[in-house]
């Protein structure tokens, strides 16, 4: 029997479509990941198989994305701190501990729950720039990317995860 995914489950009904949506897709990137991530090694969960990105490298790039998405969302004219984008460059790091992966992404990803919930459905039309470019998008566009992007990733977690198990001898 397969679990009925979160979008289709009727819960959320408090928020509006839009932050629903959202917040069913991180919900639903929570379950993918807990279910094809558990019992990963830190040999697994760095494992280039293919040359492909590394599980770690996913999980990271995941919750760092949403903290970077969100502040772009929360801001007119806001800009990446420091430390936002020395998480950016670090996202590849090799030798990373899978316990220490996985709590950063549980935690990244409850940040980001709280963070999506307190932006107002009134907001979704506001202009935002992103990056250093100022590329043009609004809080509604922001948002959307938040749900798409981290499932895009949530799916190569769950291919490269696959690969890694079935390599094992």
């Amino acid at each position: 029997e397969t679990m009925v995914e979160p979008w289709l489950r009727g819960t959320l009904t408090e928020v509006d479509a839009v932050r629903r949506q959202v917040l069913h897709a991180l919900e639903l990137a929570e379950q993918d990941v807990a279910k094809w991530c558990e019992g990963l090694t830190d040999a697994e969960v760095n494992a280039r198989p293919f040359g492909v990105a590394p599980v770690a490298f996913h999980l990271r790039h995941m919750v760092r994305s949403l903290d970077r998405l969100l502040t772009y969302a929360a801001a007119s004219g806001a800009q990446l701190n420091e430390a936002q984008m020395e998480a950016l460059r670090s996202e590849l790091e090799g030798g990373a501990a899978a316990a220490a992966v996985m709590e950063e992404f549980e935690r990244g990803l409850a940040e980001a729950v709280r963070r999506v919930r307190e932006i107002a459905p009134a907001r979704y039309e506001e202009p935002r720039g992103v990056g250093r470019k100022m590329l043009p998008t609004t809080v509604g566009g922001l948002m959307v990317h938040c749900a798409d992007h981290t499932q895009r990733h949530v799916g190569q977690v769950v291919t490269t995860a696959k690969v890694v198990v079935g390599m094992r001898v």
